[in-house]
């Protein structure tokens, strides 16, 4: 599993991003910099409305990232409705090279590590205020439209950051399902990549 997902992230890493994502991104790159610059906790909190795709993606990629690039982020996800993590989110994952276990059934909760002794990300549909996520001093970050237009307000945050993507769940059963979730995942893993290598810089 380490060498699929260690041959996925040379592509990612030369995954070119376009400008306009790059201006979009550079808020986020500019609130983790500032964090790190005053020596604070980087906590990221990415909130989608089901927590069930986009923001488990982001929150996956963004840790693994900011654990490559050595840069002390926590990562987290959220909702405002739950459901369950999806599971072609999950299975997509696995294609990237994740090594993930699944525990329970109708929310389960999925472990997912990109090293065999790296500490779990822990996967599972909540709201966005969950006890396990924080309550204060964190970037929202708003992974899909709906969730950012109708969700004004995330008590705790310090910042609210749009970093808006496509639902997959569009070609969900259909001949094109894998192919769009992984490539929905590449695009979140090449940006979260992108953000984290800049703020090395």
């Amino acid at each position: 599993m380490k060498d699929i997902l260690n041959q996925n992230l040379e592509q990612i890493l030369s995954l070119e991003i376009p400008t306009e994502r790059r201006e979009i991104l550079q808020v986020l790159i500019d609130y983790i910099k500032d964090k790190r610059k005053k020596e604070q906790p980087i906590r990221l909190n990415f909130i989608c409305t089901h927590n069930s795709r986009r923001s488990q993606f982001s929150q996956v990629w963004a840790q693994t990232a900011a654990d490559y690039f050595q840069i002390p982020a926590q990562c987290y996800s959220g909702g405002v409705e739950v459901t369950a993590c999806n599971e072609r989110t999950v299975a997509s994952l696995e294609r990237m090279g994740f090594i993930v276990s699944k525990h329970g059934h109708s929310n389960p909760i999925y472990f997912a590590l990109h090293t065999q002794d790296s500490r779990p990300i822990i996967l599972f549909s909540k709201l966005y205020d969950d006890v396990i996520n924080p309550h204060g001093i964190f970037a929202s970050v708003m992974t899909c439209s709906h969730a950012d237009e109708n969700c004004p307000f995330i008590p705790g945050a310090e910042a609210r950051i749009p970093v808006r993507y496509e639902d997959p769940k569009a070609f969900d059963d259909t001949a094109e399902e894998a192919a769009q979730y992984d490539a929905r995942s590449r695009q979140i893993a090449g940006e979260m990549f992108f953000v984290f290598s800049r703020v090395t810089i």
